[in-house]
């Protein structure tokens, strides 16, 4: 069998799997297309379709076909016959891969599955392992299970986690570090529950703050949970301290952001020798400075920049953009349109004038009337395009920026826990299990960043996403011969694009 293309007259390419055996015969149509990265995609699933007719063995010979046969056998055939086994092959094949099967404790590797498939309740989780898995659990043994947990093997699992993403990093030069809160739903406070400012509008419940660390491209490195009421300023060290006197490793350069890393923060940075780069306030620098800035951006071509030497030998490195400047200069314009509207229908009030947003544009003139100041507006758009970077590092600026410019990746850490993996809500109350919790997302994040590097390295136009989704229709059927009474599997043919999965994880 080959892949051949075949022009159609619409002007698209039709991918077909031909059978020369017996003359040309069309065994599967892979779908047709113009574009020439889809086509190429049919022509690679042709290419799979045939390595598999070729390599994998009938239940049925074509010579033993016997109609009356078959039908006896589907009939005996039951629900509990079939059995979803994808998450099992795929993540179970990943889990065992970067090392976390050496926790002796099968339970974990269940969970951690469940929490990248079906994240939700532990409770729910027991429903899911029974109807899917074939596994009998009681909630009581899933808790009692996440009681110890935490004690056991927190610090195993984190070794595993920093050690693979080691492995593929090659050394831990650059970490980014940032912080979320996760509200309970219980109303309660403790020792590490506490109320406190949520940044997803929890106030009335219940929080604790958790801090990531990630490498470059999002691999994880650590992890720490504080009280509810910490302030975020005060984690970062902490968690430094624990990962480099661990591992052992250097001075990694720290990448935040300006309302992570505060002046004080900045100087215990450097006090224990820290490298740093942080975005920059650059309209929160002294006039002095702020005219310095204006003064060597101007005439900037876009992604050129300018660097100002500070003070213990810290430099602020300030870059032009024109994709920036339209923003800029287009959020302005649509907050102005705003503030004349508002103007014109009288709804401005003294109360008005004050720096929040766009309405440091307003200005009074004399006891009643309220204006647009222009000349605020023309000094706003001086800075249009512009963007600051504060670091201790020597690295030249291109680096710098480069390195800043990463920082989405703990933001899509954050994202990915968050929504795909649903960390928050947290519903147990118990420390231990709280601390169990957030270990099994650590674990489950570390797996899915694991698969998207590998579709990413592999080339394949798959989202994670969309691979969890293909892995819940992988069924495997248990059956028994006629003339042979001990049980047999087989795994269910596979659509193409999960044989693409299969192919790559398995």
């Amino acid at each position: 069998m080959f892949v051949r293309e075949k022009p159609n007259a619409s002007g698209s390419v039709s991918v077909q799997v031909i059978d020369k055996s017996q003359g040309f015969r069309v065994v599967r149509t892979m779908g047709s297309s113009r574009d020439p990265v889809e086509i190429a995609r049919l022509k690679e699933l042709g290419r799979l379709f045939i390595a598999r007719r070729g390599g994998q063995a009938e239940l049925f010979p074509e010579d033993q076909h016997d109609n009356a046969v078959i039908l006896d056998f589907v009939r005996t055939l039951r629900n509990a016959s079939i059995r979803t086994v994808g998450p099992q092959l795929i993540f179970g094949r990943l889990f065992d891969e970067i090392g976390f099967n050496a926790i002796p404790e099968p339970l974990f590797r269940d969970i951690v599955i469940s929490r990248l498939v079906y994240p939700t309740s532990k409770l729910k989780t027991v429903d899911y392992l029974d109807r899917y898995q074939g596994k009998t659990l009681s909630p009581d043994r899933i808790y009692s299970f996440l009681d110890r947990l935490n004690q056991r093997y927190a610090d195993q699992a984190r070794r595993i986690a920093y050690h693979h993403s080691r492995g593929i990093l090659g050394a831990i030069t650059v970490v980014f570090y940032d912080m979320t809160t996760l509200h309970f739903e219980a109303e309660d406070e403790d020792d590490l529950r506490r109320i406190g400012f949520s940044k997803n509008g929890k106030f009335q419940h219940p929080q604790i703050m958790l801090g990531l660390l990630v490498g470059q491209h999002g691999y994880p490195i650590g992890y720490d949970i504080f009280e509810g009421n910490t302030f975020e300023g005060k984690t970062l060290l902490p968690v430094l301290r624990r990962i480099t006197s661990t591992y052992r490793v250097g001075r990694p350069v720290v990448v935040g952001d300006a309302a992570m890393l505060s002046q004080s923060n900045l100087r215990e940075l450097e006090a224990e020798g820290f490298p740093f780069i942080v975005g920059a306030r650059l309209r929160n620098e002294s006039q002095a400075v702020q005219e310095e800035i204006l003064e060597r951006c101007q005439g900037l071509g876009n992604g050129q920049s300018a660097v100002l030497d500070r003070e213990q030998g810290q430099r602020l490195i300030v870059s032009y953009s024109e994709k920036r400047a339209k923003k800029d200069a287009h959020n302005r314009e649509r907050g102005l349109r705003r503030l004349r509207r508002r103007i014109r229908s009288g709804r401005l009030t003294k109360s008005s004038l004050n720096q929040r947003g766009y309405n440091k544009f307003l200005r009074m003139e004399g006891q009643m009337n309220i204006s647009i100041d222009e000349q605020s507006i023309e000094q706003a758009a001086r800075w249009d395009g512009l963007k600051g970077y504060r670091t201790s590092t020597t690295l030249p600026p291109d680096e710098v920026i480069e390195s800043y410019g990463q920082l989405w990746r703990i933001e899509k850490a954050f994202r990915i826990s968050k929504t795909d993996l649903r960390i928050r809500p947290v519903h147990h109350y118990r420390r231990r299990r709280i601390q169990a919790h957030i270990l099994v997302a650590f674990v489950a994040y570390t797996i899915h960043k694991e698969l998207e590097r590998r579709l990413e390295v592999a080339g394949r136009p798959m989202s994670p996403s969309r691979a969890i989704e293909l892995t819940q229709t992988m069924y495997e059927m248990t059956f028994t011969l006629p003339d042979d009474p001990q049980p047999q599997k087989i795994l269910l043919k596979l659509d193409p694009e999960q044989q693409i999965l299969h192919e790559l994880i398995c």
